[in-house]
């Protein structure tokens, strides 16, 4: 018998590792596209996923945003009839494309789309298909804004949200994998136009700097970057952790809000403080914050001289004795 190609066995692997982790008898989602990540995955799980006892439904998104992205769509769901798969296609509106980029509204929209058709399905989890590749990309875009450890760890291979896993099986895959695999496996990849377009910074990454960086300092940085979002993925959860610990004494409940107490913020160090800011203000108000707002809160412990209450996305920051108060904003 034919030996099997190395890319498909590469991808089936990482799907079976993946998948390992779900109950016999569990759906799954797979967000498919019709470029090669996808297809690549979406075969894969189609492989895989009967042996394990786990069903399976592909969803394709259909933004939109291009002409002709209908007819795009339907070849996608075909791929997925033909691979075996129960096939969907949901069309969305993308809102809000000028005020928050059209890469950002549209995936919006595509997750809010995703979380929806696996709801309707049952499904307890949603895989995706993104690559080494994607991650280095990301790691460098969180570099260039200067957000802080926490975007430099990348998106995560697994994450729980509100009852529903959210799966990243090729993270550790090259892009190039995934298209020796849609050779291999005969499947015709579509490729986006928009992956193409440098209006958009993550394509100005993709094809300018990570060629050049590769080009002048060596080959592996595209592996070394993603190896760099995991050892601080690592760390932020052993952070997170303390960090819980240390909310459940020093944090209490206030009209409208919580408080954190003063004295308790001063003794840490400013990394722990800082953390602790964010922390409170995300999971009390859904909010993120940048650095210069949590310098600006932290500066009401360090560096109190009577300053009025902070303006905060979604809720305002005041010192009242010998607490910080965060209020929902009216």
């Amino acid at each position: 018998m034919p030996s099997l190609d190395p890319a498909i066995a590469e991808i089936r692997r990482a799907v079976r590792t993946a998948l390992a982790d779900l109950p016999e008898g569990a759906t799954v989602v797979v967000a498919l596209s019709g470029g090669a990540d996808s297809l690549a995955l979406a075969a894969a799980v189609a492989f895989e996923a009967p042996k394990l006892g786990i069903r399976t439904t592909a969803v394709t998104v259909d933004h939109a945003l291009q002409a002709g992205s209908d007819a795009v769509a339907a070849r996608a769901a075909e791929h997925a009839d033909t691979l075996g798969l129960e096939a969907r296609i949901a069309r969305v509106e993308v809102i809000d494309a000028a005020q928050d980029g059209p890469e950002a509204a549209a995936r919006v929209a595509r997750y809010r789309a995703l979380r929806d058709v696996a709801g309707e399905v049952g499904a307890r989890a949603v895989l995706l298909g993104h690559t080494l590749d994607d991650q280095a990309e990301t790691v460098l875009l969180g570099l260039a804004r200067g957000a802080g450890a926490s975007s430099l760890q990348g998106m995560a291979p697994v994450r729980d949200d509100d009852g529903l896993r959210w799966m990243r099986p090729l993270l550790t895959v090259r892009r190039s994998t995934t298209r020796a695999f849609c050779a291999a496996s005969a499947l015709d990849v579509w490729d986006d136009p928009h992956n193409l377009d440098d209006r958009f910074a993550r394509v100005r990454v993709r094809e300018r700097v990570l060629p050049v960086l590769e080009a002048e300092i060596g080959p592996g940085i595209a592996e070394a970057l993603a190896r760099t979002a995991e050892q601080l993925r690592e760390d932020a959860e052993a952070f997170d952790e303390m960090i819980h610990e240390t909310i459940e004494d020093i944090v209490e409940h206030a009209e409208a809000g919580i408080s954190v107490s003063v004295a308790a913020l001063a003794a840490n160090p400013a990394a722990l403080r800082n953390r602790v800011i964010r922390l409170v203000v995300d999971s009390e108000f859904g909010v993120s914050l940048t650095r210069l707002q949590t310098l600006e809160v932290a500066r009401l412990v360090t560096d109190w001289s009577g300053q009025g209450p902070i303006d905060l996305p979604g809720c305002a920051a005041a010192r009242h004795g010998g607490r910080i108060v965060f209020t929902a904003r009216t």
